[in-house]
């Protein structure tokens, strides 16, 4: 008898060890990588140089693509092209106007074909003489071969005062491109992140005028370990969840859309210094932002969920 309770005292004992263990060797919610939300940034920069007239952007507010946000000075540049446009006109003003040189060798070669035309009625009726005709015909030819040289040495020095045009031409075509330039589009929709100038300030070409996030798409970022990685494949979908509460989570099926090809140790985010001298490969697992994911939330990846009970968000 006495043997029988001191055998039921150390069960009594030993099971909340018992079940313990039982637990950590079938934890079902355990996820298989840790991250953060990312997402694609862009910087946008000015494509032009002069002061900020307008930009009416601020951190956190959501723009869309095309969208107008500001201006750059255009002043210069409108000077400019007026200056190229008063020289095109003063270049074109030296070109000949080839009708009015030729009009005088028309008239005369009109002339010379009626007296032709006077001399062969005369010479049936043996009023006129063949010197008449052959001579009349070699005026006519004359005057033919002084219209081709004038036509030809006209063209010639009005093609090379057109010439002239061409470039300057091209000169207010780059203009023009400025000018639109100088009015700052929004290049993609998205969420602004950071702003680097302001009005007033004097901007060049290539400088950083504010930073978005691009919107529709988050990524979740997490480190895998060489076992991990040989089970993976990119198109995968996988599931991803964040907490909701101490004991839910809000779960939606994502795509393993990016894995490095060269291993690095563990981010000195992680907790443990063991896992920190780990060599783990990072990726990235795409899922659609409907605006739950934020930049820097915490998130988890789950590889070996069957996707079709995962429910979607």
């Amino acid at each position: 008898m006495k043997n029988t309770k001191v055998i039921s005292i150390k069960a009594i004992c030993y099971l909340p060890i018992i079940l313990f263990l039982a637990s950590c060797g079938n934890d079902d919610n355990a996820a298989d990588a840790y991250g953060q939300f990312e997402a694609t940034e862009v910087i946008v920069s000015a494509e032009g140089s002069g002061k900020i007239i307008s930009l009416d952007v601020e951190e956190g507010s959501e723009i869309k693509v095309g969208e107008v946000v500001g201006c750059i000075d255009t002043v210069q540049l409108f000077l400019k092209k007026q200056q190229l446009q008063a020289t095109i006109a003063a270049v074109t003003s030296k070109t000949q106007n080839i009708s009015d040189q030729l009009a005088v060798y028309y008239e005369r070669k009109e002339n010379l074909v009626r007296e032709k035309n006077r001399l062969e009625s005369l010479f049936k009726e043996d009023a006129a003489t063949d010197k008449q005709l052959d001579d009349i015909n070699g005026e006519i030819e004359v005057v033919e071969k002084q219209l081709d040289a004038v036509k030809s040495q006209l063209s010639t020095q009005n093609s090379g005062i057109l010439g002239e045009i061409l470039p300057l031409e091209k000169q207010i075509a780059q203009i023009e491109d400025q000018l639109q330039k100088s009015v700052l589009r929004h290049p993609v929709s998205g969420i602004v992140l950071e702003k680097y100038a302001e009005e007033g300030e004097v901007a060049s070409f290539g400088k950083p005028l504010y930073k978005i996030a691009v919107k529709n798409d988050m990524y979740l970022r997490v480190y895998l370990s060489a076992k991990q990685l040989a089970k993976l494949k990119l198109q995968q979908p996988i599931t991803v969840r964040i907490d909701t509460d101490e004991e839910n989570y809000l779960e939606t099926t994502g795509t393993l859309a990016w894995i490095s090809n060269k291993a690095e140790f563990t981010p000195k985010n992680i907790q443990t210094k063991e896992d920190r001298v780990n060599m783990v490969y990072a990726a990235k697992i795409r899922v659609k932002d409907d605006g739950t994911f934020k930049i820097g939330m915490p998130g988890e990846a789950i590889f070996n969920n069957d996707s079709s009970n995962i429910a979607q968000k």
